[in-house]
């Protein structure tokens, strides 16, 4: 029996496309739900039935467990979930699962909010906050140092490619957003290189570019910054 498609809720942004990468990857059936996080989609109560963050991605298996559907929120539980269904990318061994999964929490916990912190305050804060600035591009150099080191004697985070290096490419694409360099990080630039040739990657990265036009600029859309930031609990 065929396999079932995969509804990716989603929105060409770094934790989107570790999702497109990881199903692309896998070479499984999905299709797009597209999620403007500019217009407010995220807010939708249809969405929120499935995302109850308010953040995208997630995804809708109608294939579940137990042949029932189930969907999932949170970039990172999204990846465990594809790799124990489609068992690819994340180890069975238990000693190779916890080296993934140290690093893709570390993905989750310092590399995304830091450099996403980075991007904000040095690209889209109504006002230049120095402090602010400095705190965050230097904090993102010195995660990219951590991966540095780590990626001396591998070429990937876990040793082999897995669901971490997959949650940490896309933060690392817009490296000059957060101020950095990766001329300054050689492994860092060897691992970048290595995973940004794969085809599936190139693939992943594409999804969905036709959802925002061509030349768009969160920067001067002040609109969509009025969705994105700021926001405080809706009841």
């Amino acid at each position: 029996m065929p396999q079932k498609s995969i509804e990716l809720h989603y929105w060409p942004t770094p934790n989107g496309h570790k999702i497109s990468i990881m199903l692309e990857e896998c070479g499984a059936p999905y299709e797009i739900k597209a999620v403007n996080i500019g217009k407010g989609d995220q807010f939708k109560p249809e969405f929120l039935a499935i995302a109850p963050n308010n953040r995208m991605p997630a995804i809708v298996d109608p294939d579940g467990p137990g042949g029932k559907p189930i969907s999932v929120f949170e970039s990172g539980a999204i990846l465990q979930y594809l790799g124990r269904k489609l068992g690819k990318f994340y180890p069975s061994d238990e000693r190779g699962r916890v080296e993934v999964e140290q690093w893709l929490y570390w993905q989750m916990a310092n590399l995304g909010p830091n450099c996403g912190q980075a991007n904000h305050f040095r690209n889209y804060a109504p006002e230049k906050v120095p402090y602010g600035i400095e705190r965050y591009t230097n904090e993102v150099n010195r995660l990219y140092g951590v991966m540095d080191t780590r990626l001396k004697d591998r070429p990937y985070l876990a040793g082999e490619y897995s669901i971490a290096d997959m949650a940490s490419y896309p933060w690392v694409r817009p490296y000059k957003n957060q101020g950095q360099e990766l001329a300054d990080f050689p492994n860092l630039e060897k691992w970048f290189q290595r995973i940004h040739d794969r085809p599936a990657v190139a693939k992943a990265i594409k999804v969905g570019e036709d959802l925002r036009a061509a030349n768009y600029s969160l920067a001067n859309d002040k609109d969509a910054q009025k969705v994105l930031f700021g926001q405080r609990a809706r009841r």
